[in-house]
C-alpha cells in the first residue's frame, strides 16, 4: 500500500473514531458554557450505548434504539442537574457518581437480560445503521487522488457521522447567533446579572444539561448502533474523558472542538495502524504502548501546548439567588 492510500485509510479511521468525541464534547460545551461542569459525559455515553444496543436488539429497529439512547442520556443529565443545580451539590462528585453507577449497572443489566457476559446480542439488518454511499462513489474510486477521497473519506459513512459534523456549525449558530445562546453564555459568565434581568438561571442551566444529554446520547448510540454492532462492556473506554480534554484544549469554541476531536481521533487511528508494524530504526513497539499512545499524547498536548485556557467565570459554582 502506497503512502497516499495509507493516509486515506488513517484519515477514514480518524473520522470514524472522532464522531463520539465530537458529540460528547459539543454536549459538554453547552453545559460548561452555562456554568455546569460535567465529568459524567463518560457515564451518559455508556448508558446511551447500552440502551441503544438493548432496545435495538429487542425491537429490531435502529430508530427505537436511538430514541432510547437519547432518553437515557437526558435522564442521567437531569439527575446531574438536580444534584448540582437544584441541590447545589458538587458538580464533580455528581458526575463521577454517574460514571460509576452506569458502568456497574450496564454490566449487571446486560447479564441479567441477555446472559452474554454483559453484552447485548449482535445487531444486524434494520437493528443497526448502515453506511451511506454517495452517487458515483464506486464509479470514480479508481480515479487517482480524487476517487479515494470521495469514495472513502466523503462517502461511505453512517448517518450519525454526517450529523456529528453538521452539529458543529449548528452549535456555533445556536451559541453565537440566537437569544438562547446569548443567555446561556451569560449564565456561565455572570448569572447574577442574568437573574437581575428576569431570566431564570436554574431553567437556563437545565436546558443546557438537556442539550448535553441529547448530544451525549447520540454519541453513545453511534458506538453501539453504527461503529459496533451491539453493546460491549465498557465500550466507551474513556472517550467521555477525552471529549472533556478536547473541550478544554479547544477553549470552549465549537470549531476548535471539532479540530481537537479530530486530532485525538487521528492519534487513536494512528496507534491502531501502527500496532504490529515495526517502525524504521526502532523496530517492534509493544502493543500496550501503542494502545496507551493516544492518552499519553493527550496529556502532553494539554500540559504543553494548550496555553492558558480560561473557563467560564461561573463554571462549577452553584448559583444562589440573592435575597
Amino acid at each position: 500500500m502506497d503512502v497516499f492510500h495509507m493516509l486515506v485509510t488513517v484519515l477514514e479511521s480518524t473520522i470514524r473514531v472522532s464522531v463520539p468525541l465530537i458529540f460528547a464534547a459539543l454536549g459538554g460545551l453547552f453545559t460548561e458554557r452555562a456554568g455546569v461542569f460535567d465529568i459524567g459525559l463518560e457515564g451518559k455515553m455508556l448508558g446511551a450505548a447500552f440502551a441503544a444496543g438493548a432496545v435495538a436488539a429487542v425491537t429490531g429497529n435502529v430508530w427505537a434504539g436511538l430514541l432510547a439512547a437519547i432518553l437515557i442520556s437526558v435522564l442521567l443529565s437531569l439527575v446531574h442537574g438536580y444534584a448540582s443545580i437544584t441541590q447545589r451539590g458538587s458538580q464533580i462528585v455528581s458526575g463521577v457518581a454517574i460514571n460509576f453507577i452506569v458502568f456497574g449497572s450496564t454490566v449487571i443489566l446486560g447479564e441479567a437480560w441477555f446472559r452474554q457476559g454483559g453484552r447485548t446480542p449482535a445487531l444486524a439488518g434494520d437493528a443497526r445503521f448502515s453506511t451511506i454511499t454517495f452517487p458515483f462513489a464506486e464509479e470514480i474510486r479508481s480515479v487517482p487522488v480524487i476517487g479515494p477521497i470521495y469514495a472513502d473519506l466523503i462517502s461511505g459513512h453512517f448517518f450519525l457521522t454526517y450529523l456529528a459534523f453538521a452539529m458543529v456549525p449548528i452549535t456555533w449558530w445556536i451559541l453565537y447567533r440566537t437569544r438562547f445562546g446569548l443567555r446561556l453564555r451569560a449564565v456561565g459568565e455572570n448569572p447574577g446579572a442574568v437573574d437581575t434581568a428576569g431570566i431564570s438561571v436554574v431553567w437556563m442551566r437545565y436546558r443546557a444539561v438537556i442539550c448535553c444529554g441529547i448530544l451525549a446520547g447520540l454519541g453513545g448510540a453511534y458506538l453501539s448502533l453504527a461503529m459496533t454492532a451491539g453493546f460491549v462492556k465498557g465500550m466507551t473506554a474513556g472517550k467521555g474523558y477525552i471529549a472533556l480534554a478536547a473541550l478544554i484544549f479547544a477553549k470552549w469554541k465549537p470549531l476548535n472542538v471539532m479540530l481537537a476531536c479530530l486530532l485525538f481521533g487521528f492519534l487513536d487511528a494512528l496507534a491502531i495502524r501502527l500496532q504490529g508494524n515495526p517502525l524504521p530504526l526502532i523496530g517492534q513497539i509493544p502493543v500496550q504502548l501503542m494502545q496507551a499512545l493516544p492518552y499519553i499524547l493527550t496529556v502532553i498536548l494539554l500540559a504543553g501546548f494548550i496555553g492558558k485556557a480560561v473557563p467560564p467565570k461561573a463554571g462549577g459554582v452553584p448559583y444562589v439567588k440573592e435575597r
